[in-house]
This record gives structure tokens, sequence and C-alpha cells, in this order.
């Protein structure tokens, strides 16, 4: 323990002798640490993000949507050609145990305010989407199954479409927007939920309108997905299966397909663990350029202390005390670059949070830890190796 203490020493000594070295030979390790582990904290938030949302909806959703799970895993579009329709929605109305079927469709617009115009998207469905969504309107009412049955162009707006384009929501209600060049007509505004960032827009930022108000803008009439409300999970696997036949009477069976919570969530974790990998994979790229970097300078380094390397060998030190010395310099350097780095990307993630859940976790911090030191310890050995080899006679005599 001693003699390994001692090897520090020396090593903080020279560290201190050199701090612009220091700080420069960890600067590539300090980069790749923090790239890698803001790009994990943020594929983190992002699964965390979706599992909330999804969560949000409770537990007894199901999905009926155009294609299977194998063609949305691989990214494909599914069958683009086929929408569900209203002849879809009363069918699942009749599977047991269904408490609401409710139909969706979406599309981004340019929403007029009276202070703003912004860019949002909206949702036509039907009266129950509140319920489904777990959607609580905190000023003024909800539309009704009447507005729905009429089509009356009635919305309920997220509060910060409320914000953005009326002021807040108070200002809101009873306020007209116009959604691409049409009249609508602010009834309530939903209690805000979270969430959103970085180009993900949150519930807060949706409209709700009943999809017989959206017929101008869904001229077919098909709607992109159906949600259905189980009594209860239990019933799930016994809703999936009758639904599923009841569709497949209509549609062939890669053209349709009942989804649970757990099958996106599954296929959305795959997709995004993916692309971690890949973005991991460029990150990782600056840490072998900063183990470069940290061969480079300890090769410089040898060359610098030859003469010392020769007096501490003539006096009694071993090869393998030199090894030890300059390897231990080599990891502790990438120990510091990737300390640093940790500390960079932590700043990050907090300035990211104020926008999106980022987070860092445990097995972050030992990953990048890891790979810091072992980065020093794959670019030291050479160096080490080298300066261990050295003559006693020849290191001395060195001009």
């Amino acid at each position: 323990m001693t003699y390994f203490l001692f090897i520090l020493k020396s090593a903080f000594e020279d560290f201190y002798r050199n701090k612009l070295r220091t700080l420069l030979t960890s600067l590539g390790i300090l980069i790749g640490v923090a790239s890698v582990v803001l790009l994990i904290a943020l594929g983190l938030g992002l699964k965390a993000y979706i599992k909330q949302q999804f969560e949000s909806l409770g537990t007894n959703v199901l999905y009926a949507m155009p294609g299977t799970m194998e063609t949305m895993s691989r990214g494909g579009p599914g069958n683009s050609e086929i929408r569900l329709d209203d002849k879809d929605v009363r069918t699942l109305k009749k599977v047991r145990n269904v408490t609401a079927v409710v139909p969706f469709y979406s599309k981004v617009s340019r929403v007029q305010g009276s202070i703003d115009t912004k860019t949002f998207e909206f949702a036509a469905s039907t009266a129950e989407v509140f319920d489904v969504m777990s959607l609580d309107v905190e000023y003024g009412v909800p539309f009704t199954k009447s507005d729905v049955e009429k089509g009356s162009k009635k919305i309920v707006i997220g509060p910060k479409v409320a914000e953005k384009i009326f002021g807040s929501a108070s200002n809101a209600l009873g306020k007209t927007a116009k959604i691409d060049g049409q009249a609508y007509k602010v009834v309530g505004v939903v209690k805000a939920k979270g969430g959103g960032g970085l180009g993900t827009p949150s519930v807060d930022e949706h409209i709700y309108m009943p999809h017989t108000a959206a017929w101008s803008f869904n001229p077919t009439k098909k709607y992109m997905m159906i949600y259905i409300k189980a009594a209860d999970e239990t019933v799930i696997p016994s809703i999936k299966e009758e639904a599923t036949k009841a569709l497949l009477k209509r549609y062939k069976k890669d053209e349709v397909s009942i989804i649970e919570q757990t099958e996106i969530l599954n296929t959305i974790n795959s997709i995004f663990n993916i692309l971690n990998s890949v973005l991991i994979g460029i990150a990782a790229i600056s840490l072998v350029v900063g183990g470069v970097g940290i061969m480079n300078i300890m090769y410089v380094s040898v060359v610098e202390r030859i003469r010392e390397i020769g007096i501490r060998r003539a006096i009694g030190a071993k090869k393998y005390d030199i090894l030890w010395q300059f390897l231990a310099e080599a990891v502790l350097l990438s120990g510091i670059g990737g300390v640093l780095g940790l500390l960079a990307a932590g700043i990050g993630v907090l300035a990211l949070q104020t926008l999106f859940p980022a987070y860092i976790d445990l097995p972050t911090i030992l990953i990048a830890l890891g790979v810091s030191s072992g980065v020093g310890i794959v670019f030291g050995v050479m160096p080490a190796k080298k300066a261990a080899d050295l003559s006693p006679i020849e290191a001395i005599r060195y001009e």
C-alpha cells in the first residue's frame, strides 16, 4: 500500500509541475466522457418521458392501428393506405368488457389567437378522450357528446397553447382561435401535465376538438388510431383476442393490429437502444482521440525525463517501478478527464432538465469512469514500457 501511495504522490507532483499540460491532455477524455454521458442521459430521459406519457393513460388502454408491430419496429410506415373508420369504431364497441372506444385523428396546423399565431398539433376525437387520456379540464368545460353529434366547432386547449396565443388560460376562455383559417370557440383549458421539450410536444401543447368538427381537415373521415379502454387490466388479453378477430373479418392480418402499451414501449425502447448505440459509438471516437493524445504526451514525457529515469534506475529503481510510475500517470490523467467530463455532463443535464427529463444513473457514472480509466491503461502501456526498458547508463548520458 505504501508503495502505491508513493507512486500516486509522484504522479500528482508531476501533474502539479505541469498543470497546463495535464489539463490539455485530459481534455480529449473530458469531451469524450461528457458526450457519451450526455447522450445516455438524453436517451434515458426520452424513455422515461415516453413511458410516463403512456402510463398517464392508465394500464388498461389498448390501441387499434394500421400495420403490425414488426413494421413499426423496423421503422416502416405500416400500411399507410389503411385507415380505420366509424365502422371499426362500432365493431370495437361490441367487444366484451370494453368501456370506451375513442377514434383519434391528428394534424399539425397554424393556430391564430388574440395575441399571436403558432403551430400546434390538434387531436380530433370524441368526448370520451378526456377520460381515456386522463385529462382534467382546469378552466371551463370539456366539449360534450352532444357537441360531437352536432359537429360543434368547440375546442379544449392545453395551458401552453393558451399562454402562447392568448396570454393566459383565463384569457383564452370564450375566445375564438382560427385553425388554418377556420374559427373554433375555446370552451376549456386542460390542467398542465408537463413533459415535452427538445422538439417533443407535451399534452400541454395540444388542442382537442370533436372529430366531427374536423371533417374539413379529414375529408376521408378516417382515423389514425382508435383507443380501446378496458374495464380493468385482467380482461386485456381477452379484449385483444376478441377485437383482433373482429377486425380481421374486414382486414388482412398485416393490415391492422390491436396493441398493448407494453408492446409499444418495448418497440420504442428497442429503437432507442439501437439509436443510442450508434450515437454513443460516434461519441466514443472522442475517447479514442483523447487516448491517443495521452499516449503522445506520455511518450513526450518519457523523452523529457530520460535522465530522471536513468538516475532512478541507478539508485535502485526496478523496471516495474518505472512501468508503474508512468502507467499510473496515464491512468490518472484519463481519470481526471473522466471526472471533469462527468461534471461537465452533470451541468449540461441540469440545464437540459428545464426542457426535458434527462438524468444520469449510477451505471452510467460507473461506465464513464471505467472507460476513461481503461483508456489510460490501454494507451499508457506502450509509453510506460518504453520508459521501463531504458538502459540506466544510456539514460544518464542522454542530453
